[in-house]
């Protein structure tokens, strides 16, 4: 079994041997390290960027959405952050479903499944509207919530379309489906839907070229792809790096590959750490939500 790792502009593709000293690994019910217990008293301080900013690219995102050249963009960007812990630390007490650590560079704890191919079957797990679990109420209120079913719905059209170019009988098994997750001291619900295909026979030949062409993720770029990526570079003006493309497992003679989205990013930059996070944008967005939900994605799931 091999682990790979691909950048979001697809200029770096990383394989190597799951045990590779490099990688720290869990990926639900697999793992390459043995547990560590860290008992150590945590913190996190958060220094974004300022509202202004953020106002400036959102308008743009805004404008282009007018004009017809996207629909739903991810607008992201990074916050530097303090805290304590190493990022080997970081791994070892993250609760999360997918954690990788990549030498000393960065470190993601991500809710988030790209594709898994099994039994010739593929699948995906887009997730898009994120609300605090403690607001009463809080499962209707993201259902009910129209701008969070555009964006939702746009994702899951993006996603068909894309399996649709490596994959035969794509279909939406479960529409808009809440997951709760951990985000610091504060729970939240994420939505999720799932979509499924056939895979041809001995896929796994050509494994390399098909996860290439389903990059970069529709539900951490937008749509449409090309134009949307064009506007993300312009506006956001950051290498986003490792940050927003995937990582996975492969094993080619059992034809099985799982992969997740490298979200809830931790990045080392010499002594500096970078936390890369933020949100969908469509017409019906609110600034000052979308503001709030970039910095309420800098967490650690400890």
């Amino acid at each position: 079994m091999k682990i790979f790792l691909i950048d979001f502009e697809k200029k770096t593709f990383i394989i190597d041997d799951i045990n590779s000293k490099d990688f720290l690994l869990s990926f639900e019910n697999i793992k390459n390290y043995s547990k560590k217990q860290i008992n150590k008293t945590s913190f996190l301080n958060k220094y974004p960027i300022p509202f202004k900013r953020y106002k400036i690219a959102f308008e743009n995102v805004i404008n282009e959405i007018k004009k017809g050249n996207t629909y739903l963009l991810n607008l992201t960007f990074p916050t530097q952050i303090e805290t304590n812990l190493s990022l080997d630390e970081i791994f070892y007490k993250a609760d999360a479903k997918f954690k990788l650590k990549y030498k000393d560079k960065f470190v993601c704890f991500s809710p988030e499944r790209f594709v898994k191919i099994k039994n010739n079957k593929i699948y995906t797990y887009p997730m898009k509207g994120t609300i605090d679990a403690n607001i009463p109420d809080a499962k209707e209120i993201i259902l009910q919530n129209q701008k969070e079913l555009a964006e939702h719905t746009m994702v899951v059209d993006l996603l068909r379309n894309d399996l649709g170019m490596i994959a035969k009988n794509i279909k939406v098994t479960k529409f808009r489906y809440i997951d709760k997750i951990k985000a610091g001291k504060k729970e939240l619900f994420q939505v999720s839907s799932e979509i499924e295909g056939d895979m041809p026979k001995n896929w796994q030949k050509d494994w390399k070229k098909l996860i290439l062409e389903l990059l970069p993720a529709g539900s951490i770029s937008g749509t449409p792809k090309k134009k949307t990526i064009e506007i993300i570079k312009n506006n956001e003006k950051y290498d986003r790096g490792f940050y927003t493309g995937v990582f996975g497992i492969i094993d080619e003679e059992k034809g099985f590959l799982d992969s997740a989205v490298i979200i809830r990013y931790i990045e080392k930059n010499q002594n500096q750490l970078l936390y890369k996070s933020g949100g969908g944008i469509t017409l019906d967005s609110d600034l000052n939500s979308e503001y709030q939900e970039l910095l309420d994605k800098v967490y650690l799931p400890l």
